[in-house]
C-alpha cells in the first residue's frame, strides 16, 4: 500500500514539473515573439510613416495633429517628385558610378584575396596584417587627404572622382579571402601539377566555389554607391554628375525655403524602393556569403 502510494505521489509530482516546464516553455516562446514582433513594429514604422506621409496633401501633412492614414490619397506626388527632382538623371548617374565601382572593385577584390589566400611571397603576412590594421582607422579620417589628392590630380566634379577612390575595400578581400581559404589546397596543388595557370584555377575553379560570397561583396558594393552621400556632395555636386542622394536634398526647396514634404517622401520611397526589392529577394546571397566567409581563417 506505501509503494502504491509512493509511487501515486511519485507520478503527481513528475506530472506538476512537466506542467510547469510546458508554461515555462509556453511563456518563453511567448516572450521571445512578442519582442520580436516589438522590434519588427519599431523598425517598420519609419518605412510605414514615409509611405503614408507621400499620400498626403502638403495642407494635411502639417496638421498639428498627425493623421495615421491619408484622407485624401495623393498618388500625383509620385510624379511630381520624378519631375522635380529630374530622378531619371540622378537614377542613371547613379547606376553608372555603382556599375562601374562594382565590376572594378571585383577585379581588385578577387586578385586580391587569391593572392593572399593561396600564392606564397615574402611578407604576405604581414601585408595582410597591415590591411587589416586599416580596417580599424574611421572611414571619415580619409576623407582631407583623398580630397586633396583628387584636387591635385584635377578630378573635381567627374566620374572618376566618384569611382577611383573607394575601388579597394579590405573588408571585401578579407571576407573573400576566408572564403578561398576553405578551398582545399590539394585542389590547387592538383591543377599546378596538371600544368594550370593561376588565372586559369581562381577562373575555373575558385571563383565558381566562391559564388555565393562575389553576390554578397556585389550587392553591398552597389548598395554602398547608391548610398552614398558625404563624398559625393563634397567632390561632384554638379548637375552633370551629382549622385541620386545628393539630388534629393534642395529638389524639393522653394526660393521662400518652403519644404513640400509629401513630395519630397514620395521621392524618397522611390529612391528606396530598389534597394528594398534588391534585401528581399537576394538576402539569401547576402546571409550565404558572410556565412561562408566565416567558417574557416
Amino acid at each position: 500500500m506505501s509503494k502504491n502510494l509512493t509511487t501515486t505521489m511519485h507520478e503527481k509530482n513528475m506530472q506538476q514539473i512537466s506542467s510547469r516546464q510546458k508554461v515555462m516553455k509556453f511563456f518563453v516562446k511567448f516572450m521571445t515573439y512578442a519582442f520580436l514582433i516589438a522590434m519588427a513594429l519599431i523598425i517598420l514604422f519609419p518605412f510605414y510613416w514615409m509611405i503614408i506621409s507621400s499620400l498626403k496633401s502638403l495642407a494635411e501633412y502639417r496638421l498639428s495633429v498627425p493623421t495615421l492614414w491619408p484622407k485624401k490619397i495623393m498618388f500625383g506626388n509620385y510624379a511630381e517628385a520624378f519631375n522635380a527632382a529630374n530622378l531619371g538623371t540622378l537614377f542613371m548617374n547613379t547606376l553608372y558610378v555603382g556599375i562601374v565601382s562594382t565590376l572594378l572593385s571585383l577585379v581588385i577584390t578577387v586578385l586580391s584575396a587569391f593572392a593572399f589566400a593561396r600564392l606564397e611571397f615574402k611578407g604576405k603576412d604581414a601585408m595582410f596584417g597591415a590591411l587589416l590594421a586599416t580596417m580599424m582607422i574611421p572611414g571619415e579620417l580619409f576623407t582631407i587627404t583623398n580630397y586633396a589628392t583628387v584636387t591635385n590630380f584635377g578630378w573635381i566634379n567627374t566620374y572618376t572622382v566618384l569611382i577611383v577612390p573607394f575601388l579597394v575595400s579590405v573588408f571585401y578581400i578579407y571576407l573573400l579571402r576566408q572564403n578561398f581559404m576553405q578551398i582545399p589546397n590539394e585542389l590547387y596543388l592538383a591543377a599546378k601539377v596538371d600544368g594550370t595557370g593561376d588565372l586559369k584555377y581562381l577562373w575555373k575553379v575558385m571563383i565558381p566555389l566562391a559564388l555565393p560570397t562575389l553576390i554578397s561583396i556585389t550587392i553591398l558594393k552597389m548598395m554602398g554607391a547608391w548610398n552614398s552621400y558625404v563624398w559625393p556632395r563634397l567632390v561632384a555636386n554638379d548637375e552633370a554628375h551629382r549622385m541620386i542622394t545628393n539630388g534629393l536634398r534642395n529638389a524639393f526647396t522653394d526660393t521662400t525655403g518652403d519644404v513640400n514634404y509629401p513630395v519630397q517622401m514620395a521621392a524618397v520611397a522611390l529612391v528606396s524602393a530598389p534597394l528594398f526589392l534588391v534585401f528581399i529577394f537576394l538576402r539569401k546571397y547576402i546571409m550565404s556569403g558572410v556565412s561562408r566567409s566565416g567558417i574557416k581563417g
